[in-house]
């Protein structure tokens, strides 16, 4: 039956569909990959994926690891623009399981601690529906919360900890080159 599927379906639509299974696989390979790593490398790579992205510009300088025991409940630090006007505090769990609302409290509580009024909580496992609230609904701070799936896509997307195998070219007909103007 599959293969009449297969048959029926558009190159393109199988090319994508074939992409999105390797993509998923990829990312759960890549979070269980991660939580074999120690916690420091965890809060290295946090680092190293914001600085992917663009914050603190192109310098490598603009962001750094902070977590050690005692760091009161801030892991990362990251310059939001080039000059530094602005830092956006990180927090990394490798959790199995889900974060709740309490950790969230905790974070907030870093945050006031250092005066800050951004963070970006990043775990390896979920967020129960009380903790995505109390980040939602902080008139202080503004929270941004990336779970494990959404990790994972990010490092796809910016090309960390992941090499490019393969690269395939799909071609259609050229109806420009055929027509007669």
């Amino acid at each position: 039956m599959q293969d009449v599927e297969d048959q029926l379906e558009a190159p393109d639509e199988r090319m994508a569909r074939t992409l999105k299974s390797a993509h998923d696989a990829l990312a759960a390979e890549l979070i269980e990959t991660i939580k074999q790593c120690d916690a420091a490398f965890f809060e290295k790579l946090v680092v190293a994926l914001l600085l992917k992205m663009g914050y603190g510009g192109s310098r490598q300088e603009a962001g750094r690891a902070v977590g050690r025991s005692g760091d009161n409940g801030i892991d990362g630090i990251i310059n939001e623009d080039r000059l530094g006007l602005d830092a956006i505090y990180l927090q990394a769990k490798r959790w199995e399981g889900s974060v709740g609302e309490g950790e969230i409290r905790d974070f907030k509580g870093a945050l006031d601690a250092k005066g800050a009024h951004k963070g970006v909580f990043i775990t390896t496992g979920r967020f129960t529906n009380s903790a995505i609230e109390a980040a939602s609904k902080s008139r202080s701070y503004r929270i941004v919360l990336i779970d494990g799936a959404r990790l994972a896509d990010l490092m796809i997307e910016h090309d960390l900890g992941v090499a490019v195998t393969a690269t395939y070219q799909l071609k259609r007909i050229d109806s420009d080159f055929f027509s007669e103007d």
